[in-house]
């Protein structure tokens, strides 16, 4: 089990992260996700050794992880740490680059397992090319295969799919992820980006204000945000009080409504008046005012006129899973 107890850091006396505690068990797949600035890849450095701590303390089993002032070479042996920074050697081959931690005593596992994971990473086709000719999302992938060749214990992922073009992003997660999975790997992925977390993760952290404000299984956090910042993490969402939703609500509490749970109606509910309507596909993407000014973020599948009146309502299944 991985543990984080009462980690706090600063940057030149400025507080990024504050007692901060985690227990994540061997296997787990976890995500930070917040807005940037959160601490989401400080928290992974100071997990990986590469920050020393004056408070609090990260262990790996009974095994302290210890930082630079400890470590001739930063980072436990037994964690891969991925950053941004790919740090790839530019006038090697694809598939050099993917094994170059693999013994060269054993050739023939080396070439299997190169091939492995080229096909993992879908660059089978490239692996004679130089790493300098490739595009940024191709390094991104070559360098998660790296990380995996080495077997860690604990992967540490920041925003590993940031590069990739969004066609290849879905299958190249499904791939990473099962990987991981199947070879028991535990998995700390930072992100912004939602698809890394509800289909993959088994847990998610958000991070805010220095702490963690929300924890859980991600349709759990995805079902009942409780705060409107947490759910805009998931996409367009509004704070609706109560007393607007239903007339006879004698309540000025406010509960969380995505875009996609407003349903739009021409004759009854809460009145807006359309400002813009944004094409996203299969949807419109609209926003609307009230009559006190607000705005608010709906879906509709046909292009609403600037101006138009119309009505919206959320389901009672809605309102009363988000008022407890």
């Amino acid at each position: 089990m991985l543990r984080v107890e009462h980690v706090s850091y600063a940057y030149d006396k400025n507080l990024v992260l504050e007692n901060i505690d985690l227990a994540i068990p061997k296997g787990e797949h976890v995500a930070l996700i917040g807005e940037s600035g959160c601490g989401k890849s400080t928290l992974l450095k100071i997990i990986y050794g590469l920050m020393d701590l004056e408070q609090g303390a990260v262990f790996w089993e009974d095994e302290a992880v210890l930082g630079p002032a400890y470590n001739l070479v930063a980072g436990a042996p037994f964690m891969k740490y991925l950053s941004q920074d790919f740090d790839l050697m530019p006038f090697i081959t694809v598939a050099e680059s993917v094994s170059q931690y693999l013994s060269v005593f054993y050739p023939e596992e080396l070439q299997a397992r190169t091939a492995e994971l080229l096909e993992l990473i879908e660059l089978k086709d490239f692996a004679h090319k130089k790493i300098k000719t490739l595009s940024g999302g191709q390094q991104q992938r070559v360098a998660l295969a790296r990380v995996l060749a080495q077997k860690p214990e604990i992967l540490l992922l920041d925003e590993p799919f940031g590069h990739i073009d969004n066609f290849m992003k879905n299958s190249l997660r499904r791939n990473i992820f099962a990987y991981a999975k199947d070879n028991d790997i535990t998995c700390i992925v930072a992100t912004h980006d939602y698809n890394d977390v509800l289909p993959f993760m088994d847990r998610m952290i958000v991070l805010r204000d220095k702490g963690i404000i929300a924890k859980g299984r991600p349709m759990d956090v995805y079902s009942n945000p409780g705060k409107l910042y947490i759910a805009s993490l998931f996409g367009e969402a509004n704070s609706i009080a109560m007393s607007h939703l239903k007339s006879y609500a004698n309540s000025d509490r406010t509960i969380i409504v995505y875009a996609h749970e407003l349903r739009v109606s021409n004759a009854t509910g809460l009145p807006v008046t359309v400002k813009e309507s944004y094409p996203m596909g299969s949807y419109y993407l609209t926003t609307g005012k009230m009559t006190n000014g607000d705005t608010l973020f709906f879906h509709h599948h046909n292009k609403l006129e600037s101006g138009k009146q119309v009505y919206l309502n959320v389901s009672l299944k809605t309102i009363n899973q988000r008022i407890r």
